[in-house]
Parts: C-alpha cells; sequence; structure tokens
C-alpha cells in the first residue's frame, strides 16, 4: 500500500503541476490596470487604441482558430476605419493585435470586454464614433 502511494504521489503531484493553455481569460482581464474610459482620455490614439480593444472584444465568436481569426479580422476591418491607424497585424491565439498609428507609435491591445463599443469610447470621434 504505502509503495503505491510512493509511485502515485509522484505522478499526481507532476500531472497537478502542469500548465493550462486556456489564456485567454488571463490576458483580457483587466484586473489592475488603467480603466478604459480614464486610458483613452490621455490622447487621441489612445482612444483609438481603447476603441479597436473594445470592437476586439465584441467580436467574440467561439474559442476555435477560425473563431479567434474571425474575431481579430472583424476588429482589423473596425481599425481600418480610423483615421490615424496606419498598419494593423494580428496574433489571433495570442489574443492580441498591435496598431502602428500614423505619428509612428505603436500599441498591442487586447480585447476588452467591458460591454461597451467602439463608438462608446471617449475621445472618439469620426470615423469611428459611428461604427
Amino acid at each position: 500500500m504505502i509503495r503505491r502511494l510512493t509511485v502515485l504521489l509522484p505522478v499526481f503531484l507532476l500531472l497537478a503541476g502542469c500548465r493550462q493553455y486556456q489564456l485567454e481569460s488571463k490576458l483580457t482581464s483587466q484586473d489592475g490596470l488603467i480603466p478604459p474610459d480614464q486610458y483613452a482620455r490621455y490622447g487621441h490614439e489612445q482612444a483609438e487604441g481603447v476603441a479597436i480593444a473594445r470592437e476586439y472584444g465584441r467580436a467574440e465568436q467561439g474559442s476555435t482558430p477560425e473563431a479567434y481569426a474571425r474575431q481579430a479580422d472583424a476588429a482589423i476591418k473596425y481599425a481600418r476605419t480610423l483615421p490615424d491607424v496606419a498598419d494593423i497585424g494580428a496574433d489571433p491565439l495570442g489574443h492580441r493585435l498591435t496598431i502602428r498609428f500614423a505619428s509612428g507609435w505603436r500599441l498591442a491591445v487586447n480585447p476588452v470586454k467591458d460591454g461597451k463599443s467602439g463608438a462608446d469610447t471617449p475621445g472618439m470621434t469620426g470615423a469611428g464614433k459611428g461604427q
């Protein structure tokens, strides 16, 4: 009986220490960060970044790689309507978009799921306001 426990205990500890690969909740959590509305008030490009992140979060379509790609595509489509976005790239499985603005500033965003749309973001005017 004790021999069996000495064999099973390390196996159990090894399995308990295995990492989960469902990282979306950790990557999209806003806990401990500046609230999106406050960050958006820092400047126009910050507002556009928050608006893109909100649209990225609203476009959630499931948890398959294809659904993540569709979610990123929807956010990219929205981002291209904004005047200051020069380029945008996606890492759908990593739950992030990398945005380059006309000024040369780069920003990486994760989906923001706070129930608001990009148009609800403070500081948004013009093309992104009516989407």
